[in-house]
């Protein structure tokens, strides 16, 4: 009356005392025998262990012996609080008892164990979470039994589990190991997330939890894709079922519940049963063989109907004719499914070995008022492959009722179960996150070659974008006509030092402009020529003839369409407002003197009588410009043997009303042209 929680798979299992984890009961007594296969040993691990030794280990304890029955010895006998081993307990040979005896004592909680064969190195029992374990990723064996009352998990697939869950029942859960089974998890341990979800699975009810430091996942054959009832893939006449549900409501209007509506998170109604009894099924062919790993089922989705399937069994056949129950290895029972327990909530089994076969069955058990649900299957392509034919002579008769009957097709199931698969097919939805344990030669391959080529692309890539923008960068440069875009009040005497001296032929030739001479300029140079307001800036000296960028010109072409020579008479155009790129203008409060100009008059005659003189000094008084529509001749300078000296003008104005400081120097001019040239 002593024994706890107990599972003896034929590899591993779990077992524990009476009411663990809270204080055992007194005066009880409990064995257990573990038998594996002949030629193996069995080794014990313990996750807890906590038994009264105040009588140093009299009358509460626990004992280990080599062997079954009277012949059995002992390996130890261990009691106390907190009692820490780290070690495996192993046996000799591939039988082991283990007695536990709890005496008169007031505390104490017992202890939980987990055993399997010798060649399960990495050994962990159902107590085990992933915070105890500091490896990024790591593999362990899990027992058989760890869906455990006094456990408990948070997370679902494929978001991950809470670190604090425990490792093989999240297992379970995941559907990656069997809790009749047990068998290889391989963990990845990553980042927390704020929010675990709760579900149900394979019998496990995962639990809402908090933010946790980190989170864990698991490894598996990817083999977890949606077979095709959810997205259409399986068409509607391959669904079927014993019977249909036809009812008419209050309105008048006919409603039929048809086996095709059985599709997963499909709006509408469900696929219901016209009688509900054990004699129901729903039926679907999956056109060829493939390899079932789980399905996962909802009631009616309707909250008017509360209908639900609470519990089914699973079949399966090749040709629809002949029909397997599915019942877990070693197991001489039909697997009995849990279902939905209302009628929204996603409830997932998975099977473990996976089903080979093209016909899958639903037989519902149990159900809530009305046989109705929605289901979807997960699984991947099955592909025999080159697996090597089984041939089997032909069996003897034998009545239909002969167990060998069953044997034979245990036989067959278990050789379709072990051939090799496929790799999977594109699903629509992945039901967990799976990552393939096993990496090929190809994938190293292309975990190489993909660097290099995305390396060697964007290299080309940025050449090409390079050569783009020099080439334009060329183009802009040669085709670029205006000015610069700097200062261009000073733009010309920057770059006078680097033009050359003008010719002595050039300097005594004045700068002449007849009309029809103007007639052939185009329209974009006559404004700069003919102004019709009067510049406030004394004209530079040009020189040379007149080209069409005005070589050697402060004079700055106007920008935008160039017209061409048919244009209207430009004199006959609207006046057009001119401004000088050569210089800005002066501020009110500026300086009002005239450039200092230093000349050598020793060589020179002295100047007529009439002409003013040279003057450098400040105007006084308020002089007014000139009057505007005023026009400066543009003028040289005279050669030094002429008897006319170039000279600049004082600043002039006169005075009037309104008038401001503004000081407006003359262009310079010639003595023989300032005398007798008229404005034309």
């Amino acid at each position: 009356d002593g024994c706890g929680h107990t599972v003896l798979g034929p590899e591993s299992g779990t077992l524990a005392s009476i009411n663990y984890p809270q204080t055992s009961p007194n005066s009880t007594v409990c064995e257990w025998e573990i038998r594996v296969k002949p030629g193996q040993r069995v080794q014990l691990k313990f996750g807890d262990f906590d038994i009264d030794d105040s009588d140093s280990c009299h009358s509460s304890y626990l004992r280990v012996h080599n062997g079954i029955g009277p012949t059995r010895t002992e390996i130890g006998k261990y009691c106390g609080f907190g009692f820490q081993m780290d070690g495996l307990i192993t046996s000799k040979s591939n039988e082991v008892t283990v007695q536990f005896m709890s005496g008169t004592h007031t505390s104490g909680r017992g202890f939980l164990a987990a055993y399997s064969t010798t060649d399960k190195s990495d050994l962990i029992t159902c107590l085990d979470n992933a915070s105890h374990f500091s490896e990024p990723e790591f593999n362990k064996y899990c027992p058989a039994g760890c869906v455990i009352p006094f456990a408990d998990i948070s997370g679902t697939i494929p978001h991950g589990y809470r670190d604090s869950s425990s490792l093989c029942m999240a297992g379970v859960h995941a559907g990656v190991v069997s809790n009749t089974l047990g068998g290889q998890i391989n963990v990845v341990i990553s980042k927390g997330i704020p929010y675990y979800e709760g579900s149900l699975a394979n019998n496990v009810t995962s639990k809402v939890g908090p933010l946790s430091t980190s989170l864990f996942t698991f490894k598996t054959s990817g083999c977890y894709g949606t077979l095709g009832m959810e997205s259409g893939v399986i068409p509607d006449s391959q669904i079927t079922a014993s019977s249909v549900l036809e009812w008419s409501d209050q309105t008048g209007q006919v409603n039929i519940w048809k086996p095709e509506n059985a599709r997963l998170k499909r709006v509408g109604p469900p696929w219901a049963a016209f009688i509900s009894d054990e004699h129901q099924w729903l039926q679907i062919d999956l056109n060829k063989e493939k390899r079932i790993t789980g399905i996962i089922t909802t009631g009616s989705t309707l909250a008017e109907y509360y209908y639900y399937v609470s519990a089914y069994r699973i079949l399966y056949s090749d040709d629809a004719q002949k029909w397997t129950v599915y019942r877990e290895p070693g197991m001489d029972k039909d697997k009995i499914f849990q279902g939905n327990t209302e009628l929204y909530q996603e409830v997932r089994n998975n099977f473990i070995p996976p089903i080979i076969a093209r016909f899958f069955r639903i037989k519902p058990l149990k159900w809530h008022q009305k046989i109705a649900m929605k289901v979807e299957l997960l699984g991947c392509q099955f592909s025999i492959g080159r697996a090597p034919k089984i041939t089997m002579p032909p069996p003897p008769p034998q009545n239909k009722n002969d167990k060998n009957d069953d044997f034979s097709d245990d036989f067959i199931h278990s050789v379709k179960t072990s051939l090799q698969t496929d790799k999977t097919t594109f699903t629509p939805e992945i039901k967990n996150t799976t990552v393939t344990p096993s990496v090929t030669k190809d994938v190293a391959l292309a975990a190489v070659l993909v660097p290099v080529l995305v390396m060697v692309f964007t290299t080309l890539i940025l050449i090409l974008v390079c050569a783009w923008h020099w080439r334009n960068r060329k183009k802009k440069t040669e085709g670029t006509y205006d000015l610069p875009y700097w200062d261009r009040a000073g733009w010309w005497k920057g770059m006078k030092q680097f033009l050359p001296t003008k010719s002595a032929e050039h300097e005594e030739t004045p700068v002449r402009y007849s009309s029809s001479e103007i007639s052939h300029l185009r329209p974009r140079e006559v404004p700069t020529m003919l102004q019709t307001e009067s510049a406030e800036y004394a004209q530079p000296l040009v020189g040379g003839i007149v080209g069409t960028l005005h070589q050697r010109s402060t004079f700055r072409p106007e920008e935008g369409k160039e017209a061409s020579y048919a244009d209207l008479d430009p004199y006959n155009s609207p006046i057009q407002e001119v401004y000088h790129a050569y210089a800005e203008p002066l501020p009110i409060t500026g300086p009002e003197y005239a450039t200092p100009i230093i000349m050598d008059m020793s060589s020179h005659p002295s100047t007529p009588l009439g002409v003013p003189s040279i003057s450098t000094f400040k105007a006084a008084g308020n002089q007014a410009p000139p009057l505007a529509g005023t026009y400066n001749k543009l003028l040289s300078r005279t050669d030094s043997t002429s008897s006319a000296q170039a000279l600049y003008d004082t600043p002039k104005g006169q005075p009037g009303p309104g008038a401001t400081d503004e000081l407006v120097y003359q262009v310079p001019q010639s003595m023989a042209h300032s005398t007798g040239s008229k404005d034309e």
